[in-house]
């Protein structure tokens, strides 16, 4: 059973006095957890930024109350951060907390479940009045009642010392109690060995609009720091060793982040202009953000009144011979659809972004999920197919946008960008690429007649198709003698003149599907990690499961078992040789959040007996969940 510590508020210790010593581990999982108003996103992203400015490799995962506006105390209300470090290559923000700092009742109750026996918690003593534990539903204070028993429990006064730090300077209490925080960033940030410097200059930049604050949050983080080292109440303080990277420089990126910075690498490398027009949407508003602070790259944003008007202004931005994007999550690519429907009989290019959420409706928007992939794929009336990517992992995202905003301009078509929540919010290193080394892609701009009139003349047809791709011309408006018709009536094959005959309309519905089917020319061949050769299960994957596949698949090769994985990346098309490659397995694995979509598009197209593996909690797999159904797919025992 787990030694259980306290600390009186003076700093002295139940169990005696001892110095600490610093013990090397190789990886921790830190769980910050607590009311939505107590800071712990920023709390959490502090951390990780000193364990990034560390070396260490790390994943995170920001974990929003789905309630706007909960009642404070309530677990309604619990916001949370998980951070794992390690000293080398991780894939995943960890299955389970080493260590939870539990700032109320509410935010031990919403995640003590998930911890295992002798984890240690590190809760503020003063959170825990009585009004506040029948907050969060507690009959009776776990600190004292038992039921804590297996963990390593240190109660630590929080409040009361933010509190008197920060009397000195004139804070009154009310006001430094909301710097709590610090004191808990402070107090781990001495647990963990962690860099101060970097951390206490940000307080310095953040509020030096306001003094006050920024002394009051010094002190807070100074004194947390300090309790560590005073109180006497840890056996050892640990740390974590950088770990090995390739040479370059890193940045500590967010999936929102790296897509907006891949869009404007795209436009870069295309030579294009980039335009976004959005509607704000969680969990994909940042994009908006990040992208309407980069004025100084040539990008032009809009927020648009509605999800119809803002990817209306995108198709007009590709039409005027920018790169067109707009991003929403679920219930905004509801709306969206009539216009995709019109970019797709255009045959211009489009980027449409959805970070997805939980759903349907409103659902759950803070909270991951998967669940637009078929949406993505057929969600749209009439025949009309277009390509589907997936990003993976927070740093992908920048190399997904640039490959959806190639495959859009260089086949004239709009692309779905899929990505969610968990990327969106999570972080990771990310090596800062050189530009140079980016794909370049030309929109190839028509500049002048491209076939001969029935008078004989050179005339311009807009639908003159390339014979490799398939692509129509892009002509922006303004060039003489590139006039030509546009809207959403089928247009006759190669003249554009609007046409009500079947039989046209019958081969450019064709023409149009066999477009997109060409893209899988166009993609690399399925990238398989199967390094026995033998493996007899394949587990598929798509999107931000990657992670956890990765480490779950890992896990079962350390036991000694075989696992293939295939990680898709391109689902629409698929890659020309997913189906050759699927079928040397004797079981599939399908990995998603949802109930099943990639497992009936792998049924249909191949005609394999794909098993799925569910999950719709609005959080991502655990690694352990992974190699358990491996487990079980092979016969061994989980």
């Amino acid at each position: 059973m787990a030694q259980t510590a306290r600390a009186r508020i003076d700093g002295s210790s139940m169990e005696g006095n001892h110095t600490p010593v610093a013990e090397k581990i190789d990886r921790v999982v830190v769980r910050f957890a607590g009311d939505s108003g107590d800071g712990m996103q920023l709390t959490g992203d502090r951390f990780t930024t000193a364990s990034a400015v560390l070396g260490n490799d790390l994943a995170t995962f920001p974990d929003y109350p789905a309630e706007i506006r909960a009642p404070a105390g309530t677990l309604a209300g619990v916001s949370a951060f998980q951070v794992h470090i390690s000293d080398h290559e991780i894939s995943t923000h960890g299955d389970t907390p080493n260590v939870l700092v539990a700032m109320n009742p509410a935010g031990l109750r919403a995640n003590v479940a998930n911890i295992e026996r002798g984890a240690a918690i590190i809760a503020n003593l003063d959170a825990f009045d009585e009004r506040s534990l029948a907050k969060a539903g507690y009959d009776s204070n776990p600190l004292t009642d038992g039921s804590l028993s297996d963990f390593a429990l240190y109660e630590v006064p929080m409040t009361s010392i933010t509190q008197e730090a920060c009397k000195e300077v004139g804070v009154k209490p009310r006001d430094a109690e909301r710097s709590k925080n610090f004191f808990a960033l402070g107090l781990v940030s001495w647990l963990y060995t962690r860099p101060i410097e970097g951390t206490l200059q940000w307080i310095a930049d953040r509020f030096k609009a306001s003094p006050l604050v920024a002394e009051a949050n010094t002190r807070a983080f100074r004194a947390g720091y300090d309790f560590g080292e005073t109180a006497e109440l840890f056996h050892q303080r640990y740390e974590v060793t950088p770990a090995p990277f390739r040479d370059g420089e890193y940045v500590n990126i967010t999936g929102n982040t790296a897509l907006a910075w891949g869009l404007i690498a795209a436009a870069k490398r295309s030579g294009l202009d980039l335009f976004l027009g959005s509607y704000p949407i969680t969990p994909a508003s940042d994009i908006l953000h990040e992208l309407s602070k980069r004025k100084e790259f040539g990008v032009r944003t809009f927020q648009a009144e509605d999800e119809i008007a803002g990817i209306g202004a995108a198709l007009g931005a590709s039409y005027g011979g920018s790169l067109g994007v707009t991003t929403t999550s679920g219930p905004g690519l509801d709306l969206k659809e009539e216009m995709l429907g019109l970019a797709i009989s255009l045959e211009l290019p489009l980027v449409v972004v959805d970070v997805q959420r939980a759903g349907p409706s409103t659902g759950l928007p803070t909270k991951t999920e998967q669940s637009d992939l078929l949406q993505a794929v057929y969600g749209r009336h009439g025949e009309s197919p277009l390509p589907v990517i997936a990003a993976k992992t927070p740093g992908h995202c920048f190399t997904a946008a640039i490959e959806a905003a190639r495959i859009a301009v260089t086949h004239r078509t709009p692309v779905i960008l899929l990505s969610d929540a968990y990327l969106a919010n999570g972080a990771e290193p990310w090596l800062i690429p050189d530009v140079d080394s980016l794909p370049s892609f030309s929109p190839d701009f028509a500049d002048g007649p491209n076939a001969v009139g029935a008078d004989g003349e050179p005339t311009f047809q807009p639908y003159l198709r390339d014979e490799e791709t398939l692509a129509r011309p892009w002509a922006p408006p303004g060039i003489a003698g590139l006039e030509h018709r546009i809207g959403g009536l089928e247009k006759a094959a190669n003249l554009g003149s609007v046409s009500y005959d079947g039989g046209n309309h019958e081969a450019m519905t064709i023409a149009r599907a066999e477009r997109i089917a060409r893209i899988a020319d166009d993609i690399p061949p399925t990238e398989v990690d199967d390094p026995s050769g033998d493996a007899k299960v394949c587990v598929v994957g798509w999107g931000s499961t990657y992670g956890a596949i990765n480490a779950g698949v890992d896990r079962v090769r350390s036991a000694g078992h075989a696992a293939a994985h295939v990680h898709l990346v391109y689902v629409n098309p698929f890659p020309k040789d997913l189906g050759e490659v699927l079928r040397r397995y004797d079981k599939v694995l399908v990995p998603e959040l949802n109930l099943g979509q990639l497992v009936k598009m792998l049924r249909s197209e191949f005609l394999i007996d794909a098993t799925i593996l569910s999950k719709v909690r609005g959080i991502p797999f655990k690694a352990a969940e992974i190699e358990a159904a491996i487990l079980a797919e092979l016969g061994a025992d989980a």
